[in-house]
């Protein structure tokens, strides 16, 4: 199993900022890329040598979340100080509740909705760190954790304000506890795009939301009044979540014939996963009520079927949702028409 650094906010985002002439916004977006720079080398290296075991602590019970939240207080250094455990009251500062809730939030849903008790099926502790160094503009999970900034507050907010960025990241962990998909080119999309669907669908699950009721937006809330969008993805509509002076334009493909071939940001992880998000959306709506329990069961069942290979394609992956919605629905089930229609909308073509 390899843990991988994963950020919400993509290189391109940050590059793009950081060669802003507006000192207010380039500063904190470069300081952001050379603290996610030392962040992913750092866990290359815990990889390669190996990290301590966390054991669930005697308190976790089973099916049970079991909740830590520190305070960086914006340094650097992790996990930073105890602000509040499992159980604890809310206190008045409303990153460390609404990350506690974030946290209890995507733990419910993967137990609820799929039987897994917390994203290792095995009652791992959930931990999140806040208020992680200064005008850091991300958040990320580095393997073990969650970490979220506060955002500069010129083109970012604080990460804890949408429910799915946490969903997203602690979302990576379950992918990386499963199938662990490698972080490049398409099983790279397919590991963001994966998170962006859990992200979206623990969001739902919160509101109570059906999929004609849902914004299918990711990160909706993060966004500074003087930026021009309302998102950093969207999944209804791939590369129309902003248009902006200084951010630029949504990069993302809604369908294989927009596909971009580049090196940068792990070969375009978080630009590609706009197809499969796109897929997604289209078997959810197309299926309609809480999408959680259709569509997203299927796409759990292939997460977690043993099947996924780690570096599978778009293809690969899209022929085991195929697979998966025939095994548990039936054949000539609403499903698997659903899953089959949704990939060919947007051009990938099962194996």
């Amino acid at each position: 199993m390899t843990a991988t650094y994963c950020t919400i906010v993509p290189p391109h985002v940050l590059d793009k900022l950081a060669r802003s002439e507006d000192a207010a916004l380039s500063g904190p977006a470069r300081r952001t890329l050379q603290r996610d720079a030392y962040e992913r080398t750092h866990r290359r290296l815990t990889t390669v040598l190996g990290a301590p075991a966390v054991a669930p602590p005697a308190a976790a019970a089973e099916g049970k979340p079991h909740r830590t939240v520190h305070d960086a207080e914006h340094r650097t250094d992790l996990p930073g100080k105890k602000v509040r455990g499992e159980g604890g009251e809310p206190g008045k500062d409303a990153t460390v509740n609404r990350a506690y809730a974030g946290l209890g939030a995507t733990f419910e849903l993967f137990l609820k909705a799929y039987g897994r008790d917390s994203i290792d099926g095995a009652g791992l502790p959930l931990d999140a760190t806040v208020h992680y160094d200064e005008q850091y503009n991300n958040a990320f999970w580095n393997g073990e954790q969650m970490v979220f900034g506060d955002g500069d507050g010129e083109i970012f907010l604080d990460f804890t304000i949408p429910i799915d960025v946490i969903g997203h990241e602690l979302a990576h962990g379950v992918t990386q506890y499963t199938a662990n998909l490698t972080y490049f080119g398409q099983p790279g999309a397919l590991n963001e795009s994966v998170s962006d669907v859990f992200g979206a669908l623990i969001k739902q699950y919160t509101l109570g939301q059906t999929a004609s009721e849902a914004d299918w937006l990711i990160g909706a809330g993060l966004l500074a009044p003087r930026v021009t969008g309302v998102a950093l993805r969207s999944m209804k509509a791939p590369g129309t979540a902003y248009d902006d002076d200084v951010l630029g334009k949504d990069p993302q493909p809604a369908t294989m014939d927009d596909y971009v071939r580049t090196g940068r940001d792990n070969g375009g992880v978080h630009i590609n996963s706009g197809i499969p998000n796109h897929a997604f959306y289209l078997a959810a709506t197309a299926l309609g009520g809480h999408a959680w329990e259709r569509a997203g069961q299927v796409w759990y069942d292939v997460l977690t079927g043993g099947e996924l290979k780690e570096d599978a394609m778009f293809a690969e992956f899209a022929t085991l949702t195929v697979s998966a919605a025939k095994a548990r629905f039936g054949d000539g089930s609403d499903e698997l028409r659903a899953v089959a229609k949704a990939w060919e909308q947007v051009g990938v073509r099962t194996l």
